[in-house]
C-alpha cells in the first residue's frame, strides 16, 4: 500500500517571544568581579520576570508541540512529519482549537504587555536595578513574535518528479529522491512499532512490581488510548503490527488497578500475555 494514498504530510511551527535579552553592562561587571575571560559567562535577563503570562503561553506550545507529536509519526529533518489521513478532520479540528487558544493567550498578554513593562520598571520589581526600557519591543513588534502556523501537503514520490533535464540526469536524481524516500520510510514505519515496544514494555515492568506501587490506572488507559491510536499510525497496513496491537487489545480487555492490585493470578496472567507479545515479534 502507498504511503502517499494513506497519509499526507503537515508542518506545526509554533513560535513564542522568548522575553529574554543579554545585558551587556552586568555580564562586564560579573567578570571584572570575577577575573574571569570575556567568554566565561553571560548576564541574561528575562524581561517578564515577576509574571507567568508570557510564559503560560510557552508552556501551553510546549503542549501543542507534544500532542502533534504524539498525533503524527517522523518523516524529515526540517520537521515535517506523517498524518495519517485518516485522522486528517480530527487532528485538523483539534489543532485549531489549540492555534485559537493560543491567540487568545497571546492577544491576552499583548492587552497587558504596556502595563507589565511599567510594572517592571519600578525598583521593587523581579528585574530591580536591571531594568532598561530600551530593551523592550513595542507591542505590535512582540505580536509578531508569536504565531501558530500549520501547512499540509502530500507526500512526493519518485514517480512524481516532473522536470526539464536529460533523462540520465534526471533517473539519477529519482534514485537519490528514492534513497531518501525509503530511508525515511523506515524511520516512519519503526515508530508505530517502538511506541507498542514502550508500552508493553512498561506495562511488564509495572506488573512485576510490587501490588503497593499500583497508584493509578494510567499505565492501562494509555495503552487503551495506543490500540486506538495504532490503527490510524498504521499507514501501510503492516499485519504483524495489527497482530500486535490486537494481542495487546485482547490483554487488556476488563483490566483495572484494582483489579491487578490485589490479584496476584490477575497480574501473573495479563503480564504472561503482555511478555509473549514482546518475545513473539522482531522488534
Amino acid at each position: 500500500m502507498s504511503i502517499a494514498n494513506s497519509a499526507l504530510l503537515v508542518d506545526h511551527n509554533i513560535s513564542v517571544w522568548t522575553a529574554n535579552k543579554k545585558d551587556q553592562s552586568a555580564t562586564a561587571l560579573l567578570l571584572a568581579d570575577n577575573s574571569a575571560s570575556s567568554d566565561a559567562a553571560t548576564v541574561s535577563k528575562n524581561l517578564m520576570a515577576g509574571t507567568h503570562k508570557r510564559k503560560a503561553i510557552s508552556d501551553y506550545a510546549a503542549k501543542c508541540r507534544a500532542r502533534h507529536i504524539a498525533l503524527t509519526l517522523p518523516w524529515s529533518d526540517k520537521g515535517s512529519r506523517i498524518l495519517p489521513t485518516s485522522m486528517f478532520l480530527d487532528y485538523k479540528q483539534e489543532m485549531n482549537a489549540r492555534i485559537a487558544h493560543f491567540n487568545s493567550l497571546v492577544d491576552e498578554f499583548i492587552d497587558e504587555y504596556p502595563n507589565l513593562v511599567q510594572q517592571a520598571s519600578n525598583y521593587h520589581s523581579a528585574l530591580g536595578k536591571l531594568f532598561d526600557s530600551a530593551d523592550y519591543p513595542e507591542s505590535y513588534e512582540v505580536r509578531e513574535m508569536f504565531g501558530y502556523r500549520l501547512v499540509f501537503s502530500p507526500i512526493a514520490e519518485s514517480s512524481d518528479f516532473r522536470l526539464d533535464a536529460p533523462q540520465q540526469e534526471l533517473e539519477e536524481v529519482k534514485r537519490g529522491y528514492e534513497e531518501s524516500f525509503n530511508a525515511r520510510l523506515a524511520t516512519t514505519l519503526r515508530e508505530p512499532w517502538n511506541r507498542l515496544h514502550e508500552v508493553l514494555s512498561g506495562i511488564s515492568s509495572k506488573l512485576g512490581s510490587e501490588s503497593s506501587k499500583y497508584q493509578d490506572d494510567r499505565f492501562i488507559t494509555n495503552a487503551r488510548s495506543m490500540c486506538a491510536m495504532l490503527t490510524h499510525l498504521n499507514v501501510t497496513k503492516d499485519p504483524e503490527l495489527e497482530k500486535a496491537r490486537k494481542q495487546l487489545e485482547a490483554a487488556l480487555v476488563g483490566a483495572n488497578v484494582e483489579t491487578l492490585k490485589d490479584n496476584s493470578h490477575a497480574r501473573e496472567e495479563m503480564k504472561t500475555s503482555v511478555d509473549d507479545i514482546l518475545k513473539q515479534f522482531d522488534w
